[in-house]
Formats: structure tokens, C-alpha cells, sequence
């Protein structure tokens, strides 16, 4: 009798669901009585807008995998209790601009110590060379098309080069 492969995205949608859970959790023992912690969106633009202030709706959009509309929605949130401001370009009157306030910004320390700790605990028990499996695997999983593939088309090759993985 032969072996039953793994579910593979069962497996993956119930771990990015409990991962969700305890990223919360983490954050939420981490911070003070009252205070706000970001969410798991929340915290991506932030890390963003860190490396790019800035930064127009699209390239945040693009940056985050969201479509424009749940980008707008979450810019809007975060931009009302002052975690960012979002403006019209000066130069392209059609482009808004993204730049992180100060609010925002003072979420950045604990939630970078965080991600490192928690990094770590993910990590914990495993070789490098099986995080570098599973890192490859999720890449994969990230270049999949949106498209129905052609019968008998293969999925594009996944070779590492140096501390990135790209698709052939």
C-alpha cells in the first residue's frame, strides 16, 4: 500500500492561519495595556514604508500581493489613527503617495525584535538546509500563476543564486 502524500494546502492554509493567530498573540503580550498593536497587514506596511517612505499606491499594493482596493482601505485605517499620510504626488497628479508618521513609525522597534524572535522560534529544531527546502517551496508556492495551466505544462524552475531564490 502506498504512502499518502501530504495535504499540502491544507496544511499550508491551516499553518498561515495559526501563524496569523500567534503572531497576535506574540504582539498582544509584547505591548502595553491600551495600546494598539498592528496587525499583520499593518505591520507589512510599515516594514515598507521603512525602506521606501513615500512610496505611491501601487508600489505598496504591489509590494503587500493586495489589490488596490484593500490597499486603499488599509492605508485609510492606518492613516486615521496616525500611523501614516497619504497625499497626492506632486508630480503625477493621478499618483498618492505613501510616508510613515510618527506613529507609525515608533511601532517599528518592537515590532522588528519581534519578527526576529519570532523568525527564531519558527526555525527552532530545524536545519539549514531543510529552511532552505521550505523557503524554496514557498517561493514556488508565492510564483504560481494565477492562470490555469496548459495540460502538460510545467511549472517554471526555482534555482537558487546567492541569499535569493529566483524562477528560471
Amino acid at each position: 500500500m502506498s504512502q499518502r502524500p501530504p495535504r499540502l494546502v491544507f496544511l499550508l492554509n491551516s499553518a498561515q492561519r495559526r501563524l496569523q493567530q500567534w503572531i497576535g498573540l506574540q504582539q498582544a503580550a509584547t505591548a502595553g495595556e491600551g495600546v494598539s498593536v498592528p496587525t499583520a497587514a499593518q505591520s507589512g506596511l510599515l516594514f515598507i514604508l521603512d525602506k521606501r517612505d513615500g512610496a505611491s499606491m501601487g508600489e505598496l499594493a504591489g509590494a503587500l500581493k493586495l489589490v488596490p482596493s484593500a490597499l486603499s482601505g488599509l492605508v485609510q485605517r492606518m492613516e486615521a489613527i496616525g500611523w501614516v499620510l497619504r497625499r497626492t504626488c506632486t508630480e503625477d497628479a493621478r499618483t498618492q503617495r505613501v510616508w510613515l508618521q510618527a506613529g507609525g513609525r515608533g511601532h517599528l522597534p518592537s515590532l522588528k525584535a519581534g519578527m526576529v524572535q519570532i523568525n527564531q522560534q519558527l526555525a527552532a529544531g530545524f536545519t539549514a538546509d531543510e529552511l532552505e527546502t521550505v523557503a524554496r517551496w514557498l517561493s514556488h508556492v508565492q510564483s504560481l500563476s494565477a492562470e490555469t495551466p496548459e495540460k502538460g505544462q510545467k511549472a517554471a524552475p526555482v534555482r537558487k543564486t546567492g541569499a535569493r531564490l529566483k524562477i528560471l
